[in-house]
């Protein structure tokens, strides 16, 4: 049975060719460097984040921690984002894996500002923290995507400051069509990048992590600390490859179906959404609990063979991808239409 899940992003099924390619991988022993599969798509990933060297990771809460892990030390302070998802999704690791502390900044559209990340760096002052990390995203898990002119200054008061920057990129291919330019025009603004091969660009597993070498060979033993040194990972590999060379072209599908989608939702009675705020692949909106109990939308959508989560702080998030059409929208629509009038 086929469900239309507009959970996220990472729900994609691999693609007919990915199955292929991962049926047909040349492998090796990852740990010991001998899987050629894995070596050709950590270099590709390199050259597409114009990185000196590339690392692949299980997924991207461990290539985050792992870069959190590289560029500090016990003690230090990393500033990023209150809603930032290193600070909210990963389940407090910076402290129990780095033993690194965070330090939020305010940030009501999600993006922190080169004033706010200025005042947050600490002085040299014996009672403080010393600022070890700076941690920005792009693009944003509210769907929008931070101007290229922000990034730069951020980094340049990083820079300024002696503190590395990593950048939570688990969808920077979204930020990059949104933006119309090329990855290397976001990551040249971070020391660090991590990016998702299974968030939109339909690979069942795996994330990367790119720097410097130097940075990517500490990573790799803290990869190896976590126990994530895989041995014939080559299989998925294969299908990352067919992620970057072929399902980064397509992304900019994803954003006009959930434009579409935005449009499609407004003419539903008891809907408010910012069709300005809808840059990637994903819709936020918030529909009055008037008109329809967010669990009985849920569960009669289900019904339907629609899948949806509940929304979180009054917002409902519908995420294209892959496997979403706009016939699959239309459906949508219909349905929501039908089981909110007859509830009223």
């Amino acid at each position: 049975m086929r469900y239309i899940d507009l959970r996220s992003d990472t729900v994609t099924m691999p693609t007919k060719e990915m199955r292929l390619a991962m049926a047909n991988a040349e492998v090796g022993d990852d740990v010991y460097g001998d899987d050629p599969t894995i070596n050709k798509l950590e270099a590709l990933a390199a050259e597409m984040t114009g990185k000196e060297a590339a690392l692949f990771v299980a997924s991207g809460t461990m290539g985050n921690q792992v870069a959190v892990m590289s560029h500090t030390n016990r003690g230090d302070e990393v500033i990023l984002g209150e809603n930032a998802h290193i600070a909210v999704h990963e389940v407090g690791a910076t402290a129990v894996l780095s033993a690194v502390q965070l330090r939020t900044i305010k940030s009501p559209d999600d993006i922190i500002y080169p004033e706010a990340v200025l005042n947050a760096i600490r002085p040299d002052d014996i009672h403080e923290p010393k600022t070890g990390l700076i941690c920005l995203e792009n693009a944003l898990s509210n769907g929008t995507v931070v101007p290229l002119n922000i990034m730069k200054d951020v980094y340049d008061i990083a820079a300024n400051h002696n503190i590395p920057i990593h950048l939570d990129g688990a969808r920077l291919f979204n930020a990059a069509a949104y933006l119309n330019v090329k990855a290397t025009d976001i990551t040249m603004y971070c020391d660090s990048v991590m990016f998702c091969l299974s968030k939109g660009l339909c690979a069942p597993i795996g994330s990367i992590l790119a720097g410097t070498k130097n940075f990517i060979d500490k990573s790799r033993k803290n990869r190896k600390l976590l126990g994530g040194g895989m041995r014939q990972a080559g299989i998925l590999a294969a299908a990352g490859i067919i992620a970057l060379e072929e399902m980064t072209k397509r992304l900019k599908e994803d954003h006009e179906n959930a434009k579409y989608f935005a449009k499609r939702l407004s003419e539903i009675d008891g809907i408010k959404l910012n069709e300005k705020n809808i840059h990637i692949d994903m819709v936020f909106f918030t529909l009055d609990s008037f008109y329809i109990n967010p669990d009985k939308l849920v569960d009669r959508l289900f019904e339907k063979n629609i899948k949806i989560n509940s929304p979180e702080a009054g917002y409902y998030r519908f995420v294209c991808n892959n496997d979403i059409s706009k016939k699959d929208i239309d459906y949508v629509i219909e349905c929501m239409k039908e089981i909110i009038k007859g509830v009223n």
